[in-house]
């Protein structure tokens, strides 16, 4: 039997090396394109990119690791069923639930380290590629602007931009929003960049444009004022605080803390816990899509990897697609978050013993 699980578990990994890089692969490929434009048309150094870049691998794994899983056990699975090896076994009296037992073993395994993942290595992840973007955008303000979109980046200012071509800024207009009062617009044919050493500041030249400034006697009233050179100070002060730390970002500790303090204060803690809910319920995606595969694989009795590929992604996808939807419906306060994000576990696990139970009896 030793011989068994040893032979099933070989032929499970090259698959899971496999489909974890490619599918790691495909999904860092997505975001290649908008880090290729900082280089080539932000002029951002290729180190900074190249850091942002490995970040992502981290973040990405919380997603592949457990597909992998899947998509190994599906195709290994799918061969030995096609080649009658299951049928082999069955005959030689070695019951199916003692090749199963191992996997799980396997896949419980790979969740608590997925744990870790989700626990420790994708929060720090995301709060450095956050710290690192922070940092980009005052060393080189407009590499992270968009050119057609509303700018929220600044406090108190919404920029939006025309035409962005290198440092200059081609048609701008900007709101201040004034409590109490009518917005402030601000209008300039042309604008540049320039970083205030030292400070979480930046300064706007803007050129040839109109500015409505309040009227001294009646302030809810503006007159329009030409200008040749006009300088705002946009503060990213506002904007360092925030990257300290999001829910995204913080440990499964550091929830629990930020959820009891929000208790204390009475404030809703909604999507904390909702977060913190989806890391172990995504963490524990490994098991279950490891429970949910032995059985397919078994039952469909295809060798075809085109099937198979099919088979796990649309496994893959039905699990996320639920998990997200639950995440919504948590957000929405439907109902709690811990029912709520356990809900496809639940779900996929009941399914599992199901066809479990049909394929080892």
């Amino acid at each position: 039997m030793k011989i068994i699980r040893s032979y099933v578990l070989r032929e499970c990994i090259v698959p899971f090396i496999l489909s974890l890089a490619v599918l790691t692969c495909v999904f860092l490929l997505g975001n290649l394109i908008q880090l290729a434009n900082l280089v080539i048309n932000k002029g951002v150094g290729i180190t900074t990119v190249g850091h942002v870049f490995l970040l992502y691998i981290p973040v990405l794994l919380g997603y592949t690791l457990p597909i992998a899983c899947l998509v190994s056990v599906i195709f290994a699975f799918s061969r030995l069923s096609a080649d009658n090896e299951i049928v082999a076994m069955r005959a030689s009296g070695i019951h199916l639930l003692k090749i199963l037992v191992p996997l799980s073993v396997v896949g419980l395994i790979i969740s608590l380290l997925a744990v870790v993942l989700n626990e420790r290595l994708i929060p720090l992840a995301h709060h450095e590629q956050r710290k690192l973007l922070k940092n980009l955008s005052v060393q080189n303000p407009t590499a992270l602007l968009e050119a057609g979109m509303f700018i929220h980046a600044f406090t108190n200012q919404v920029l939006f931009i025309h035409k962005i071509e290198d440092n200059m800024l081609y048609n701008v207009t900007i709101y201040q929003p004034q409590e109490g009062r009518a917005t402030r617009t601000i209008i300039a044919k042309r604008g540049e960049f320039t970083v205030v050493p030292g400070k979480d500041q930046i300064k706007l030249k803007l050129m040839d444009g109109t500015s409505d400034e309040p009227n001294l006697e009646n302030p809810e009233n503006f007159y329009k004022l030409n200008f040749k050179n006009y300088f705002i100070t946009l503060d990213l002060s506002q904007k360092t605080q925030q990257v300290d730390k999001k829910p995204k970002g913080m440990t499964l500790k550091e929830l629990g803390k930020e959820i009891n303090k929000h208790e204390v204060l009475s404030v809703d803690t909604v999507q904390l816990r909702t977060e913190f809910h989806r890391k172990i319920t995504w963490s524990f995606a490994s098991l279950v899509f490891i429970l949910l595969g032995f059985p397919a694989a078994v039952i469909t009795h295809r060798r075809e990897k085109s099937t198979n590929i099919v088979l796990a992604v649309l496994c893959a996808a039905a699990y996320y697609l639920l998990s997200l939807g639950c995440e919504a419906l948590s957000l929405q306060r439907v109902g709690p978050a811990a029912w709520l994000m356990w809900t496809p576990n639940i779900v996929a696990g009941v399914g599992a013993i199901i066809l479990n139970q049909k394929c080892v009896s």
